[in-house]
Order: structure tokens, then C-alpha cells, then sequence
């Protein structure tokens, strides 16, 4: 069973299988990255990887975010992107959302803020 919450326009769907923060509904991934990572909580993780990715692309026309975290075996699978509702350069788009995520600093940070969670 889902559940949904609304935040300042950001939604968040818990499901036993997924997180999944989006801004909008319904959830489109026109523009997608995945990345594996360890075991900490899916949905503090979700949210700090939708807000760098956010800042990172907000001035691309169109874009609306989407983070998506799934357990996979001993980790977990991110896939993030979101939908996009004009013409853009995807390969440099996913070459941001790429550096965001493979990013030491940022892996870190989100291990930090959300390793002592899990399963949220």
C-alpha cells in the first residue's frame, strides 16, 4: 500500500518496494540516472539527491524532478531525473545528474544525513 505526502510542492510515495519524491504528479522519468549505494534511509537519501539535482538543473526548461529508491539486494538503486516537457540537451543532462551522483563529497554528505536511517 502507498503513502503520499505533499510538501511545498514536492511529493514523496512510500511503498514497501520504492521511495519515490517527485515535484508533480504523475511520476515521468523522460531523464534518467541510476546509481547503486549502501544501505541508509531511502527517503532522506531521495530528498537530498532531488534537492542538489534540483539546483544543479533548475534553469532547464521544462524540468521536473523525480528520485526514485528501491532496496536491490545488500544496497539500494536510485534512479534520478524526472520529466522534462520541452526540447533539451539530454546527454548533458545526464552527465550532471551523473557527476551529481558518483560525486565523493555529495555521497558522503548524503551518507552522513541519511546513514543513521534505515529503511524509511
Amino acid at each position: 500500500m502507498a503513502e503520499a505526502t505533499h510538501r511545498n510542492g514536492w511529493h514523496a510515495e512510500r511503498t514497501d518496494a520504492a521511495v519515490t519524491v517527485s515535484r508533480g504528479r504523475p511520476v515521468r522519468f523522460d531523464l534518467a540516472v541510476e546509481a547503486r549505494f549502501p544501505v541508509m534511509g531511502r527517503e532522506r537519501l531521495a530528498r537530498q539527491i532531488r534537492q542538489d539535482m534540483w539546483r544543479a538543473l533548475q534553469r532547464l526548461r521544462g524540468f521536473r524532478p523525480a528520485v526514485q529508491v528501491m532496496r536491490d539486494g545488500g544496497g539500494l538503486r536510485v534512479v534520478a531525473g524526472g520529466a522534462v516537457d520541452a526540447p533539451f540537451p539530454r546527454q548533458r543532462a545526464e552527465a550532471v545528474i551523473r557527476d551529481i551522483l558518483e560525486n565523493p563529497a555529495n555521497r558522503a554528505r548524503w551518507q552522513r544525513f541519511a546513514g543513521g536511517r534505515h529503511d524509511t
